[in-house]
């Protein structure tokens, strides 16, 4: 627990306030996927729609933010002040049209839902983050992006159109060219334009749920991006992981991974007869490690064995191994210990992309932050959203376990490579940033702010990360 102790004569008043509202208040220790920080929120679960809208209209003292499974890193769902929504109860598909593949579900769809329903009938995600247990609200307000990027552009390129519930309680229409926007603002705007209820998206037609994958090991950095632009024109799919604590000759160096679908007639034996079937993968709880359990030791031995793993080659990989490999480990995040970890993201533009990628991965080799997730990616054309994250160029993602002051440091010095290179951190990982590192970032900034004063005028939409970086008025 973060902060002062709660005072609990505000804690009854704060109770008894929304004792007559829908989704049985309750007080809960909340975090995201990083479990820093954890702070205490006045929790609500609506079961329906009109029910959401009861809350909102109520306009509870503190404000709203709403939440899905979670898997945000930071504080982006918290709300301390105010209350949390729990959206999952709205996990309903509205409308499927198989022959232009287009889904409408609700807000709390979670993603692994649709592969589970949908992928048995041929269509698949058109762009999917690197986990499934993420509801479809909680994509849009962060724009996810994928391996595709460089193809197929962020979530926000394939959605048709969304209802918002707006700070009224009024609930609107909005797409790319009926209150456009209102729409870019809430695709990336982390839930503070309003609370999404449903949307409509264009699906990806797919024949097999398995990828052909060939792993090119690479000795540095510069090998890495080389062969990055030279099969990103000819390939789908493309991610490399990265041994972080590579140093000197050997910086950057890792494994990329690229993969296009497999057509079914291409797949061996008998999975050509049941090529759209995954099959089953057992999952695992991770077992909760004592903090300071991931060393540079252990992760370097991690690093060694990972790489003797993708010595080059081509295989087929299932869906589930190529887009969620760490799905199968339940509560993953527990492996960083109590005090939990913060996951760095950030994107450089193509033009300064090396060289800030050679001052992030030299930063963070030598404060021995110990990321044994490193994962470096190519990003195409930015989405319009004033607040999406991605520009052209390269992501480079680093789980940092939680180490304090030190921790808090080692972001900020993060934070000033990214500026002196015209790159940004991604907001559904963040949870050091600063308000005025965050101004330089989003340059679209003032005008979300704009667009979230029309619609939100008394900034009832409100979270934790929002008031630290200054995103609203505290």
């Amino acid at each position: 627990m973060h902060g002062p102790p709660p005072d609990r004569t505000s804690d009854r008043d704060a109770l008894a306030a929304c004792a007559a509202l829908p989704g049985g208040a309750r007080w809960r220790s909340l975090s995201g996927w990083g479990r820093f920080p954890v702070e205490r929120c006045l929790e609500l679960r609506p079961r329906t729609p009109s029910e959401t809208a009861r809350i909102v209209r109520a306009a509870p003292p503190g404000g709203v933010i709403a939440r899905g499974l979670g898997r945000s890193y930071g504080d982006a769902a918290l709300n301390p002040r105010g209350v949390v929504v729990d959206l999952t109860g709205h996990d309903r598909f509205l409308a499927l049209d198989e022959e232009r593949g287009i889904l409408r579900a609700e807000a709390g769809v979670s993603l692994a839902d649709v592969v589970r329903h949908l992928l048995p009938r041929g269509w698949f995600l058109p762009v999917t983050p690197g986990t499934k247990f993420v509801t479809l609200g909680g994509a849009l307000a962060a724009d996810v992006h994928g391996k595709n990027h460089h193809v197929d552009g962020a979530l926000s390129a394939s959605v048709l159109d969304l209802e918002l519930l707006t700070a009224s309680g009024e609930v609107i229409a909005c797409s790319a060219r009926e209150r456009p926007e209102v729409f870019w603002a809430t695709l990336g705007g982390m839930g503070l334009t309003g609370v999404v209820l449903s949307a409509r998206l264009r699906l990806l037609p797919v024949r097999s749920a398995w990828v052909r994958c060939t792993d090119v090991p690479c000795r540095d950095l510069d090998t890495l991006l080389q062969r990055l632009e030279e099969t990103e024109r000819g390939h789908r799919y493309s991610v490399a992981w990265i041994d972080g604590l590579a140093r000197g000759a050997d910086l950057g160096r890792g494994v990329l991974m690229v993969a296009n679908d497999a057509p079914p007639e291409d797949l061996p034996g008998g999975l050509r007869e049941r090529p759209l079937e995954l099959g089953t993968r057992r999952e695992r709880p991770a077992p909760p490690l004592p903090s300071g359990a991931l060393n540079r030791l252990t992760v370097s031995a991690f690093n060694a064995l990972y790489r003797a793993g993708h010595r080059g080659g081509t295989r087929f990989v299932d869906y589930e191994r190529f887009f969620y490999p760490l799905d199968a480990l339940l509560r993953w995040n527990r492996i960083y210990g109590s005090r939990g970890f913060v996951q760095y993201q950030a994107v450089l533009p193509s033009s300064s992309s090396r060289a800030g990628l050679v001052e992030l991965l030299q930063t963070v080799a030598d404060a021995g932050a110990s990321s044994f997730l490193a994962v470096l990616k190519r990003s195409g054309p930015p989405s319009p959203g004033p607040l999406s994250f991605l520009l052209a160029g390269h992501t480079l993602a680093l789980d940092i376990p939680n180490r304090g002051a030190p921790t808090r440091e080692l972001a900020a010095r993060l934070d000033r490579i990214l500026l002196r290179h015209g790159g940004r951190v991604y907001l559904a990982k963040d949870a050091l940033a600063t308000a005025s590192s965050i101004r330089e970032m989003y340059p679209g900034l003032p005008e979300f702010r704009k667009v979230k004063a029309a619609v939100d005028p008394e900034g009832l939409f409100v979270s934790s990360q929002a008031r630290r970086l200054g995103i609203v008025d505290t």
